[in-house]
C-alpha cells in the first residue's frame, strides 16, 4: 500500500475512524526538509503496509486540519491510534528516531 493523499472532508474517514495506527504526515510540495523525509516515510509505508497505515496532508491545500492540530512547522508527522493523537515527530528526523517513536503504538 502507497501513501493515501488526505484532504480536510476525508480526514475524519482515513485518519480517526482507522482500525489502524496511521502515520499523518503534514507537509507541502515546496518544503524542503518535507522532500528530505519523503523517501523515509514512502519506504515505512511500504514495508509496514499490514501494520500501519499511511497518509499524507498538504497543510496549504487542508488549512482546517493543519489548524485543527496546530501544525506549525512541516514536516510534522503525527501517529493516531483509535482515532487518538498518541505522538508527533516535527522536522526531518532520521529513520531510526521515526521508527522508534512508530513502534511505541504497534
Amino acid at each position: 500500500m502507497s501513501i493515501i493523499e488526505v484532504i480536510d472532508s476525508n480526514f475524519d474517514s482515513e485518519v480517526i475512524k482507522s482500525n489502524q495506527v496511521v502515520l499523518v504526515d503534514f507537509s507541502a510540495p515546496w518544503c524542503g526538509p518535507c522532500r528530505m523525509i519523503f523517501p523515509i516515510i514512502d519506504e515505512i509505508s511500504k514495508e509496514y503496509h499490514n501494520t500501519i497505515k499511511v497518509v499524507q496532508v498538504d497543510t496549504d491545500l487542508n488549512g482546517n486540519i493543519a489548524a485543527k492540530y496546530g501544525i506549525r512547522s512541516i514536516p510534522t508527522l503525527m501517529i493516531f491510534k483509535n482515532g487518538i493523537k498518541v505522538d508527533t515527530v516535527i522536522g526531518a528526523v532520521p529513520r531510526s528516531t521515526l521508527l522508534n517513536t512508530l513502534n511505541k503504538y504497534i
